[in-house]
């Protein structure tokens, strides 16, 4: 085998919580995390070479500011692999969404390449490996429905939700993590999301009860800056949708539907009003 086809998978966070900074400037999170069939289509090629990246969104970077290619480097340097790799990223997923696009792409190529190269890597020696690429790459190797905790890496899978239907509307605005951290007060909260009903929605596999208890602490900054946010959000509870939130730190918001017709119909009404919309479905498959 010389090449590997692998779809990496965007995710949705349904409920966010932030405990607080750490010393080293990350934060301590809970969360319930949700890989998504929405997916940029990775092809991976073992080659003689050196490490190239091949994008069809020219705005993003080839080189080692890409996740995709800091993940070849970092199995390359690290197991001191001889071979190089041709990497083709069809990019589906909107960029800097909320959505985990980049480091999706970043543990798609890890779980391409430790295959191609026949490193062997458990699935979860390779989500050790994939921190060191950044936090939400751990759970783009793992997906499906998880708990996430620490700074996102200590990661306890959930039951498989049933198939829900999504509603994803991403604004034409940008929103940097960092910037959304630095402003976050959480003194000043006194409405915090709470994970553990999350978790028991999940686990009683309740769509009704999770979309009831959607909920994102970073909205507290994103949405006050940006009142586009709060608009989706109604927007999206306006056309049916059981319940609706920002994944992330933004900007993307999705709403829950009952089912795959409602959801399309209320994306035909926002697409008139908000270029980047998606109708989608939870996926369920983890290493």
């Amino acid at each position: 085998m010389d090449h590997i086809d692998i779809k990496a998978r965007a995710k949705v966070n349904l409920a966010l919580d932030v405990l607080g900074r750490r010393p080293d400037g990350y934060h301590n999170v809970r969360m319930v995390m949700q890989s998504i069939d929405l997916y940029d289509e990775v092809r991976v090629v073992s080659t003689d070479g050196d490490i190239r990246l091949y994008c069809d969104d020219k705005s993003l970077p080839l080189d080692e500011n890409n996740l995709a290619y800091r993940a070849a480097m970092l199995l390359k340097e690290r197991f001191n692999v001889r071979r190089g790799a041709d990497i083709h990223i069809r990019k589906n997923i909107p960029v800097a969404a909320g959505l985990a696009g980049g480091s999706s792409d970043g543990a798609a190529v890890l779980k391409a390449l430790n295959e191609l190269w026949g490193i062997g890597l458990s699935g979860q020696k390779l989500m050790e490996l994939g921190l060191a690429l950044g936090a939400d790459v751990p759970y783009c190797i793992l997906g499906g429905t998880a708990l996430a905790e620490g700074i996102g890496e200590v990661l306890t899978p959930l039951p498989d939700l049933p198939k829900t239907w999504m509603v994803l509307v991403k604004p034409e605005i940008d929103i940097s993590t960092k910037w959304v951290y630095t402003h976050l007060d959480l003194d000043k909260l006194t409405d915090r999301p709470d994970i553990d009903a999350m978790v028991k929605a999940v686990e009683d596999r309740d769509i009704r009860a999770v979309a009831e208890n959607l909920s994102n602490v970073l909205e507290s900054v994103s949405a006050r800056r940006y009142p586009v946010i709060e608009a989706i959000k109604n927007g999206l509870t306006g056309m049916g949708a059981l319940g609706s939130v920002m994944s992330g730190s933004g900007p993307t918001v999705f709403g829950i539907f009952k089912d795959r017709a409602a959801a399309q119909r209320a994306a035909r009404v926002l697409a008139m009003e908000y270029g980047h919309v998606y109708v989608t479905s939870t996926y369920n498959d983890r290493v």
